[in-house]
């Protein structure tokens, strides 16, 4: 072990790099609280008020991208629904820092929305193949027309709808004939209405397509227009407050079927994940219940393997992830970044903790300590914490910590991930007996549908 590691840390001795790592994990601890939450609500409402304003929704719509598909079928019903003001915005992809694997990203969107549109009530972006730039620029020119940027958001909507029905089906005849019905903007005016979008995001300080912004806060797609929702009524917006949400939460629920072993389900977490924190355990239990076999096949963090990760979407993670975790009942928000070294430590001493049968509880612990507890996983008092937390010896753990037989397991399974069509985590794949993918998806707000497929397939294998 370093000098470094075998110190005990305090605040009053600690070297730069470690006060940095403490100062910015009291931070985000703080920015992630339910406390601020609330109060930065009611500033918001209170400066509403003051002003006379309506409750002004913006949603951002990039062509291209599936996701932002089917959060335009919503749009209508959620504008008639709530009492407000929807301002509609059309942007470009993520870009520069932003933008990991955009290539990859779009086609997961495409597959992803499938699989998630049916159960939204939603039509699908379809399997056609992916849309080329000029259908792309195409499209984008129909929706940044002059005529439809001076209309109400459910106009844009409208269009919107029609518009990805026939990019996402590769049927140029009917972009043809939407072009004639409603006008096309000229190279430059669809540049300029892009560019206009993307600066609003900026300014709101957010990178992606699909997203509803309302006062201070950020929510992705149907995924997270349930909290806009429930947000809305609260303040007395919703003009139907007896009726369901238009685009409610999905609990993570095991079906009645058991399996014998035909399925496995392979999750990709890592160590410096706030998804990964949330969604863990969950997964271990779902695995547990329903006796899929599991394989746990942890990866590097993004970060760690040279992707850059920008402020403001470190921000959207973190904040979005505490939110997600409040709803879904799960521990999380006081945090102690493990990046770097603590990670490392940790990694170091996976294959040994597998080879004692508590591979999974490490993970969990380390997990815990980070994300929960708030423990300095970067010194000997914190990995012991985790170690023995996770049912281990440390008088044996401490002579390991360091240790190099760890990475080419995390690289084979970065590998493995990159060839499902994953990058990012937590990804979830579900195999058959037969080792063959039935799912390949991403994200710890997928384990719902993970759980109804595992439930669909053991469904099928009794019927046959």
């Amino acid at each position: 072990m370093t000098e470094q590691f075998k110190e005990q840390g305090g605040a009053a001795t600690m070297d730069p790099s470690a006060a940095f790592r403490w100062l910015s994990s009291q931070i985000m601890s703080s920015v992630i609280s339910p406390q601020r939450q609330i109060k930065q609500r009611q500033k918001a409402e209170k400066h509403r008020h003051a002003n006379g304003g309506r409750h002004v929704v913006e949603y951002f719509h990039q062509v291209e991208d599936g996701y932002s598909h089917l959060a335009a079928q919503a749009l209508g019903a959620f504008a008639e629904r709530y009492d407000i003001e929807l301002r509609c915005h059309l942007v470009a992809g993520p870009s520069g820092n932003n933008a990991v694997e955009p290539e990859l990203l779009v086609k997961l969107s495409q597959y992803d929305a499938s699989f998630i549109a049916p159960h939204y009530g939603l039509e699908a972006p379809g399997a056609h193949a992916l849309p080329d730039r000029e259908a792309i620029e195409f499209a984008e020119s129909i929706l940044a027309a002059p005529s439809l940027q001076a209309q109400a958001g459910a106009d844009f909507a409208a269009l919107a709808i029609a518009v990805g029905a026939a990019l996402w089906g590769g049927d140029r005849a009917i972009l043809d004939r939407l072009a004639e019905q409603h006008g096309r903007a000229s190279g430059q005016q669809t540049l300029d209405c892009l560019a206009l979008g993307n600066a609003r995001r900026a300014e709101l300080k957010h990178y992606s397509g699909a997203m509803f912004y309302y006062a201070g806060e950020w929510y992705w797609g149907v995924d997270r227009l349930h909290y806009l929702e429930k947000r809305l009524a609260d303040l007395g917006a919703d003009l139907c407050p007896e009726a369901p949400l238009l685009m409610p939460r999905f609990e993570v629920e095991a079906g009645k079927h058991r399996d014998n072993g035909s399925l496995t389900l392979e999750i990709y977490p890592s160590l410096r994940s706030p998804y990964t924190a949330v969604v863990f355990d969950q997964t271990l239990k779902l695995a547990e219940t329903t006796g899929v076999n599991l394989l746990v096949r942890p990866v590097l963090p993004m970060v760690m393997r040279g992707v850059p990760a920008t402020r403001e979407k470190g921000m959207y993670i973190f904040t979005d992830a505490a939110r997600e975790a409040r709803s879904a009942g799960v521990p999380f928000g006081n945090f102690y970044d493990p990046i770097g070294q603590p990670a490392r430590n940790c990694y170091s001493l996976y294959p040994w903790a597998c080879e004692q049968d508590r591979g999974n509880q490490l993970i969990s612990s380390f997990l815990n300590a980070a994300f929960v507890q708030g423990i300095n996983t970067n010194n000997s008092r914190g990995l012991k914490s985790v170690v023995e937390n996770a049912g281990l010896d440390w008088s044996v753990a401490k002579t390991l910590v360091g240790q190099p037989d760890w990475q080419d397991m995390l690289e084979s399974n970065r590998l493995a991930m990159y060839q499902a069509g994953l990058w990012g985590v937590p990804s979830f794949r579900l195999l058959n007996k037969a080792g063959e993918s039935v799912l390949a998806l991403w994200g710890q707000d997928r384990l719902w549908l993970v759980a109804r497929e595992i439930e669909r397939q053991l469904a099928l294998n009794s019927d046959s």
